[in-house]
């Protein structure tokens, strides 16, 4: 085992998971979401959520990104919704930040979800909402619900808000790790740090033979200054980053990042004009990072790659060039690393085929499946809910009200049911009579009334609650790709993935979830009283 200062990578990580399990974070947690119904039903949910998912002193500050022309990018994204969110703060947010008196984290967790479908269909498109097979006492009253991706990657996030007071932090809302380096570092050392895996600079074949061509990538010479690139070869790694000196470390970038408040005012003032009129579009990666890091030959040539014209990817890093010149950096390096450790555990639910994966690995055993467990406050072993029951010691069972049946290598969360039989399934806030699940399946968010809920080796089955009461059922399986699938319906359903995200594009959320509430505890109750149920 390495041993990184003063500890091993695994005291190291050991020492992440607690600090995460005491919900330390950040001073300001501000959520931009993509409709005005999302932001309120982020506000209540993350207000229950303190003490649990962030500190009890946290203010929360949730804003929707209600730009003209589209999505602003990442970048655009984050200079907006701070600026929405300074002005719903009780408080001058910027001058404290300046001040160094507040931290901030904003969380971005806009986009369909394409290749999580049908999941996020089934909250009505708040993707971020996407359930996990845990509960935790953050619903209406305390009540225990399932965990969403979001307050599971707050939660998580929060270890770095003690070293980052006077910064703004900006993390995905799909994306847990946990880290195999100390997760306290010098902030100050640089005005913008990316997250990243670093490894020492391989040679040419060894970039090969990992595929380092296919990632975004941050490299880090030896005085700590990085820049960032983007699916590139060994040899024009070396040439686009010859002006940092010899390159010391490379890794995959997270693409989470913070920022000083100095920088920021600076982003701010310099995308003023686009902020005003909330217009166009600009990422971090290629359109912050890259210029601000790169020569401009080496600039254009990458920016030629994702189709943009010379002309205009040289007007752009004058531009950001031109920033520069006016920024006092007072001497510190303009991007930096922060390393979480090439070994991390990286929790990706941003797909379906992914959510099962790590879902399953719940039930698994290993050093690994011990940190998720604990991470997410579940257990293997036996249901307890009934002697009739017969689960094995790796089930994984939450919050659940199950009469008789058996459960072989499953996980599942809030569910109610008489009788259920699945194997290596994975079954999260449902309520049926009967539940029959094969091998890597998923029954989801569903409310079933018929004699029994099957799903088939490989299945997905979820509900979407619609406003007027009504349900629409939607089938796939683990191997369909939903950003492939988008536009036609799969299996036998009514509608395809992307006619549900139009008619959820401005459907009350906070309505439908009570309507789905509701839904599970009169059949609940129905079941609890039905003499035939046994």
């Amino acid at each position: 085992m390495a041993v990184v200062g003063s500890k091993t990578e695994a005291e190291w990580r050991r020492s992440a998971l607690e600090r995460m399990l005491r919900v330390e974070g950040f001073s300001v947690v501000i959520v931009c979401t993509g409709t005005e119904w999302q932001a309120k039903f982020w506000q209540a949910r993350l207000e229950r959520g303190k003490g649990y998912v962030i500190p009890a002193t946290s203010d929360v500050v949730c804003v929707h990104e209600d730009w003209t022309t589209g999505g602003a990018g990442n970048g655009l994204g984050t200079l907006y919704a701070m600026r929405k969110a300074a002005a719903a703060y009780e408080g001058d947010l910027l001058g404290k930040l300046l001040s160094g008196e507040i931290s901030v984290a904003v969380y971005h967790t806009a986009g369909k979800g394409t290749r999580l479908a049908p999941l996020p269909g089934a909250e009505n498109n708040n993707k971020p909402g996407v359930k996990l097979p845990a509960s935790a006492p953050v619903g209406e009253g305390g009540a225990r619900v399932p965990l969403t991706i979001l307050e599971s990657v707050v939660k998580q996030t929060g270890v770095y808000a003690a070293s980052r007071a006077g910064r703004a932090s900006v993390f995905w809302g799909d994306q847990i790790f946990v880290p195999t380096l100390d997760t306290a570092y010098d902030a100050a050392r640089a005005h913008a740090d990316i997250l990243c895996m670093l490894a020492p600079m391989p040679d040419a074949r060894t970039w090969s033979e990992k595929g380092l061509e296919k990632y975004g990538l941050v490299a880090v010479s030896a005085s700590g200054a990085a820049c960032q690139i983007e699916k590139v070869d060994h040899a024009t790694a070396l040439e686009m980053t010859a002006s940092l000196g010899e390159i010391e470390s490379v890794g995959t970038s997270l693409g989470s990042f913070s920022v000083s408040a100095k920088l920021l005012q600076v982003l701010d003032a310099e995308f003023d004009e686009e902020l005003s009129a909330r217009a166009g579009s600009l990422d971090t990666d290629p359109h912050w990072w890259m210029p601000m890091t790169l020569p401009v030959e080496a600039y254009c040539k990458l920016m030629a790659k994702k189709g943009t014209e010379q002309a205009d990817a040289m007007k752009h890093h004058a531009r950001i060039q031109a920033m520069l010149a006016k920024f006092d950096d007072g001497g510190k390096h303009l991007l930096g690393p922060v390393d979480v450790g090439a070994s991390a555990y990286w929790w990706d639910y941003g797909q379906l085929k992914l959510y099962l994966k790590n879902a399953l690995r719940l039930v698994e055993d290993g050093v690994e499946a011990d940190a998720m467990r604990e991470f997410l406050g579940v257990a293997r072993g036996a249901l307890a809910s009934s002697p009739a029951v017969k689960s094995d010691p790796e089930t994984v069972a939450t919050a659940c009200d199950v009469g008789a049946g058996s459960t072989t290598s499953s996980v599942l969360a809030n569910v109610t049911c008489a009788h259920i039989a699945v194997d290596e399934a994975v079954v999260v806030n449902c309520t049926a009579r009967k539940i029959k699940a094969g091998k890597k399946s998923i029954a989801y968010n569903v409310v079933d009334d018929s004699d029994c809920l099957e799903l088939e080796d490989g299945e997905v089955v979820t509900d979407v609650f619609q406003p007027d009461g009504t349900i629409v059922r939607q089938r796939s399986r683990i191997d369909v790709d939903g950003g492939k699938a988008w536009k036609l319906p799969v299996l036998d359903n009514k509608f395809s993935f992307e006619a549900v995200y139009k008619q959820n594009l401005a459907t009350d959320i906070i309505a439908t979830s009570a309507l789905a509430s509701k839904a599970h505890a009169d059949l609940a109750a129905k079941l609890a009283c039905d003499p035939q149920v046994a």
